[in-house]
């Protein structure tokens, strides 16, 4: 059966849900909303949906999944509302911005007998599947230790509305660190303690970016720079570098390194990327997923240059919900990388190590055929 879907909050990243959905078998969107009435108008013009208001998309009888793009300060509130009119959720990345917040989503859930499923679906691309593949093949051997590099510049420099992300709620480790450490909860399984160091790189930030806040100054009020050890319940023990205050590297965005080979990982901001394995000290050896349905490049429309595939995990759940199983971007996963993102800030304001308190289970692996089947056509080339 299709899940109808109706979405909540039509911003920038809307676009990408709403052109990518067309590509999938068991989704249809049918509505929208917004808190800037306008904003829904214009999405649901651009794409044939009904324009709501967000009381009337829970309580519509044409919406079986709301999708939840809001601001990440709003995710707890629209999922929770949600859930209480009986719709399952898909929320964009984090889960939520507190602990308490985002176990409420888990239990409420639960409690209702609903589906959460959260992004990054990144994982669900043939970048991360195929390291996911090498990992478990016995390929790399069991990681021992790794490295994963969130670094940049910041925001100011491209975003138009880059105020947010300054503020309690954002910085590098709840902006970008679901991505990476989705995926490496993904390769590594769930992480059992961390430690971390922390501050403030900038203390003001100056919007440079196109716009109408060029010129605005802001008040930097979280870490921009925090560096963390996550201990992994496996065993693996991975440094966790995430800044906002570079000018340039030359870093991988994730290298592991287990008993039989070395990995490199592509950047979970995306499906795609090349993968690479070293088994000596000599050389990296290894394929671009490009040639894979879910690696090809997409993104942006115009000139496409990343495989952008966003949607895939909404996709994914709807699968799930007919099938009566866990979504394999399911709440109990987000919920635990929200866990660990918060005790790595904890530990670098605290300046101790801490535990970490919640575990999940390894999201199931995704094979080239059950991806290709959440299509409505398969590619000729059947590949993931």
């Amino acid at each position: 059966m299709v899940q109808r879907i109706g979405l909540i909050g039509c911003g920038v990243i809307s676009d990408i849900y709403l052109r990518n959905a067309a590509l999938f078998r068991d989704i249809r969107f049918t509505a929208c909303a917004d808190m800037r009435a306008e904003a829904a108008e214009a999405r649901a013009a651009q794409y044939g949906l009904r324009a709501m208001s967000p009381d009337e998309l829970y309580a519509s009888s044409e919406v079986d999944i709301v999708l939840n793009l809001t601001n990440p300060e709003a995710h707890a509130a629209v999922s929770l509302q949600a859930l209480d009119a009986g719709k399952h959720v898909y929320t964009e990345k984090p889960l939520a911005t507190s602990r308490a917040d985002g176990e409420a989503i888990v239990a409420k859930a639960r409690e209702k007998g609903l589906q959460v499923g959260s992004a990054p679906d990144t994982i669900l691309g043939p970048g991360l599947q195929t390291c996911r593949r090498m990992i478990d093949d016995g390929t790399v051997g069991p990681v021992i230790s790794g490295v994963a590099t969130i670094m940049s510049r910041g925001m100011e420099h491209w975003h138009p509305a880059p105020a947010y992300y300054f503020q309690p709620g954002g910085g590098p480790v709840l902006d970008m660190g679901p991505y990476y450490i989705g995926a490496l909860v993904t390769l590594l399984g769930p992480v059992a303690q961390v430690t971390a160091v922390g501050r403030v790189g900038l203390a003001e930030r100056v919007v440079t970016a196109e716009g109408p806040n060029v010129g605005q100054r802001i008040r930097v009020e979280v870490p921009t720079t925090v560096h963390a050890v996550l201990g992994f319940e496996s065993g693996a023990q991975v440094t966790l570098l995430a800044s906002w205050d570079v000018w340039k590297h030359a870093h991988a965005p994730i290298e592991l390194h287990g008993e039989t080979a070395s990995l490199r990982v592509p950047d979970p901001n995306f499906f795609g990327g090349r993968v690479e394995r070293a088994v000596d000290r000599d050389s990296w050896t290894g394929a671009d997923m490009a040639d894979r349905f879910y690696g090809r490049a997409n993104y942006p429309a115009a000139k496409p240059i990343h495989a952008n595939y966003r949607g895939l995990g909404l996709a994914e759940m709807a699968n799930a919900i007919e099938g009566a199983r866990e979504p394999r971007v399911g709440g109990a996963w987000a919920f635990h990388i929200l866990d660990v993102m918060l005790a790595i800030l904890r530990s670098a304001e605290e300046g101790r190590g801490l535990a970490v308190a919640s575990r999940c289970a390894r999201p199931e692996a995704l094979t080239d055929d059950e991806a290709l089947s959440l299509l409505h056509e398969a590619p000729l080339r059947r590949v993931g």
